[in-house]
């Protein structure tokens, strides 16, 4: 099967399946299957300097007369940089040194298309590469996680390429209610025989797998705690809410995705970028509460990405444009807080664009070997991880 291939179980979810994967180790010593990424999606690609301002380089207001932040409203990080006032509810973690901001952070020769960007992302490649199994399934490929784990991941949000691929087992689960709901209704459903036809045979067998799976995570389900501190009733608030029932459920995956956007602002980008960023730190301040209330903040990984940041000067709809590098946060109890990275420089520019001091296929190999205790590089070489995880 191609890694696009969704084989729906029903309207509500999906599972992703494909066979091969992309280098890797056939046998990894003791990785860490007890350990959840919370992978965010910042969809469309998010502004990085206005959202970790250079407040006292004079080049930021000059290159945005109408958009840069006032340095009085800049809630400041250090003596050169700071949130976006919308991020406010994030300060409770970054005094507590458990939120890290990743600088800088992009690729070599960047692509400015949103489709092309994001796969090259979610799929960790090189921007000459075209892979076919996103990056999570990539540091899983060969990985043993033990006969009763029929599930590894759960994406919430509708961008389900990371997490597909290999032999990682993937649900798209957008509804708990109409999961649980339609998940009940496949039970007893068999597999079905098709004989001469192993390409249909594959695909019932692969349905089997999705009934059984969806029978299992819909019992643990119905059974789990709702969050301590409710979220937002926005949609960004539901796909946390539904991720939170899924880690105080005690769902043995690997991963769960969410996603928020889009933050492609390229008019009057003002407003719409602060509501988004203040849809995302609400959220996240509301997901660590909740996490550290279950005693679960130390098993969660939160990790934010977008495409590509926007262009260091607005454009004459005050708003900006495809960019290139922008930071990343990391959130978690075993994060070590604090900014970690230099500040992209605003006078030396790539095409108009902050050059990335960091690759983000460096982030992801951290990500695998410190989180999840996998040996990937996503070929980079020379790789070393980064100091944002203990």
């Amino acid at each position: 099967m191609l890694r696009r291939d969704l084989i729906a179980g029903l309207s509500g979810f999906a599972v992703a399946l494909a066979s091969g994967g992309r280098g890797g180790f056939a046998q990894v010593p003791a990785p860490k299957l007890d350990r959840i990424l919370l992978l965010v999606e910042l969809k469309g690609g998010n502004d990085g300097l206005n959202t970790v301002i250079p407040y006292a380089d004079p080049v930021y207001a000059q290159a945005r007369p109408r958009l840069a932040i006032a340095r009085d409203k800049v809630v400041q990080l250090d003596e050169r940089v700071g949130f976006n006032p919308a991020l406010q509810p994030l300060m409770t973690s970054w005094a507590a040194r458990d939120l890290a901001v990743l600088q800088g952070v992009g690729y070599p020769y960047p692509n400015r298309s949103h489709f092309r960007s994001i796969e090259i992302w979610d799929t960790a490649s090189a921007a000459s590469q075209t892979l076919t199994e996103g990056w999570m399934a990539q540091a899983f490929a060969g990985v043993p996680r033990g006969a009763g784990r029929r599930i590894d991941s759960i994406v919430v949000d509708t961008n389900a390429l990371p997490a597909t691929g290999g032999d990682l087992h993937t649900i798209v689960m957008q509804d708990a209610e109409a999961f649980i709901a339609e998940a009940r209704a496949m039970k007893g459903m068999g597999t079905g025989s098709v004989h001469g036809n192993p390409a249909l045979e594959h695909v019932l067998k692969v349905r089997a797998e999705v009934n059984a799976a969806s029978v299992g995570l819909a019992e643990r389900m119905r059974g789990a705690p709702a969050p301590g501190k409710p979220y937002a009733a926005e949609g960004f608030g539901r796909q946390l809410d539904l991720a939170t029932r899924i880690v105080l459920a005690r769902v043995p995956v690997v991963a769960v995705k969410v996603g928020l956007g889009s933050f492609d602002t390229h008019a009057r980008q003002h407003e719409t970028h602060e509501r988004l960023l203040g849809q995302l730190a609400d959220g996240l301040a509301t997901f660590r509460h909740n996490m550290m209330s279950a005693g679960r903040w130390n098993d969660v990984l939160v990790l934010t990405y977008s495409e590509f940041g926007r262009r260091l000067k607005q454009n004459a709809s005050e708003g900006t444009d495809h960019g290139a590098a922008a930071p990343q946060f990391a959130m978690g109890g075993a994060v070590k807080g604090g900014l970690h990275g230099v500040h992209p420089s605003l006078t030396d520019l790539q095409d108009g664009d902050v050059k990335h001091g960091v690759d983000f296929r460096t982030v992801f190999g951290t990500v695998a070997r410190r989180w999840w205790g996998l040996p990937r590089d996503f070929g980079v070489r020379n790789a070393r991880p980064l100091d944002f995880l203990a």
